[in-house]
């Protein structure tokens, strides 16, 4: 008898579609013959890890026979001294994804729902989904988080508010006084995970939120990640502040040794080279303003970002656009599954990188 397996699955995976990441740089040259790529698809960092991490890292290599520190005691240190925080209101996740997971499955059943924004990280709705759980999305505004339409969409069921500060894929931002009177303003048993894993971005141009906020509001938990200004999205790691009682209920559902010794040794490292931080940051903005005045001046619209990515209308054209890039080396982001058909992103790269893409993009004339 063949086995149904649709009759044994949990029945919020069946209808789920896997997150789809930017297409790798080793898949479109073999596919095309394309040599010395451009990958702009997925927000990382251009200039890569300090120089400190990769000498860091050599020392860390040789052991890795043994299991990492399964509760990450030197990073912990490191950030409780970076940030004066306790380090029983951390949480170490495989990246900053992880964080996500653990507050889903810490709180979220099939009895509830969590409210999410139109346009938002699309893990979102996976992680909803895949725990039976109903998502309400709500719509944007000006491409980004409408707060009051999401409280508005706070109900009796509702256990987890996901917002995204920078969003991902839009790149809009919240300034902290509206963050706060949203805080001030929801039910204390809904949970508000505030994702900042574009952070170190929006705070090189703008004030962000603190994460003294916890103490204030004991149902928040705020998350960052080291995966995109500091340059280590292929080690995965990221964490979470809240009040230490939050944070007990997340490690409990954190699997053992989720963070490798590798990535552990490297963030802790990382977070001190704020020399090698800023260069990251100031190059950057430095480039994100070229982008502005490339767009502005082919009449291409896009949506001002806090981050290290850019949003722009294809006029009508996207895959198009899309394709004719891979076509010339370029690898962009469709934003199809962000329901933005029109829209493509682009990561803000090194200077020769962007150059490419502009005159690439310019190259299409009949777009």
């Amino acid at each position: 008898m063949d086995l149904e397996l649709k009759d044994l699955i949990n029945s919020g995976i069946k209808g789920l579609t896997p997150y789809e990441p930017g297409k790798p740089i080793e898949d479109l040259e073999r596919e095309y013959g394309i040599k010395k790529a451009i990958k702009l698809a997925s927000n990382e960092s251009p200039l890569g890890p300090s120089p400190k991490v990769l000498e860091a890292l050599k020392e860390v290599i040789s052991g890795i026979n043994r299991y990492p520190d399964g509760n990450g005691s030197r990073l912990k240190e490191a950030l409780s001294s970076r940030h004066s925080l306790s380090a029983d209101t951390l949480t170490l996740g495989n990246g900053s994804n992880d964080i996500i997971e653990f507050v889903a499955r810490c709180f979220l059943t099939p009895n509830d729902n969590a409210v999410y924004s139109k346009h938002a990280f699309a893990v979102y709705p996976l992680v909803t989904q895949s725990l039976g759980a109903q998502g309400v999305e709500v719509e944007a505004r000006d491409w980004g988080h409408d707060l009051q339409a999401m409280l508005d969409a706070v109900n009796n069921k509702t256990k987890v508010v996901f917002i995204a500060n920078p969003n991902n894929p839009t790149g809009t931002f919240l300034e902290k006084n509206e963050i706060i009177r949203f805080l001030e303003k929801i039910p204390n048993e809904v949970i508000v995970l505030l994702d900042q894993a574009y952070f170190d971005y929006s705070n090189y141009e703008t004030e962000d939120v603190p994460f003294s906020l916890v103490n204030n509001f004991p149902n928040l938990i705020i998350s960052r990640t080291f995966s995109k200004a500091y340059g280590l999205a292929g080690l995965r790691v990221g964490f979470s502040v809240t009040s230490s009682s939050l944070a007990d209920y997340l490690n409990r559902v954190r699997q053992p040794f989720n963070v490798n010794s590798l990535a552990l040794a490297a963030a802790e490292v990382a977070l001190n080279d704020t020399e090698h931080l800023e260069q990251c940051l100031k190059l950057n903005k430095q480039e994100k303003e070229r982008f502005y005045k490339f767009f502005k001046s082919h009449q291409y619209h896009f949506i001002k970002s806090f981050a290290n990515f850019i949003s722009f209308d294809c006029k009508g054209n996207s895959n198009k656009v899309f394709n004719s890039l891979l076509l010339k080396g370029v690898i962009t982001r469709s934003m199809e599954v962000y329901k933005m058909p029109d829209h493509l992103r682009v990561t803000i790269g090194l200077p020769e990188e962007n150059s490419a893409f502009m005159e690439s993009l310019t190259s299409l004339k009949e777009i």
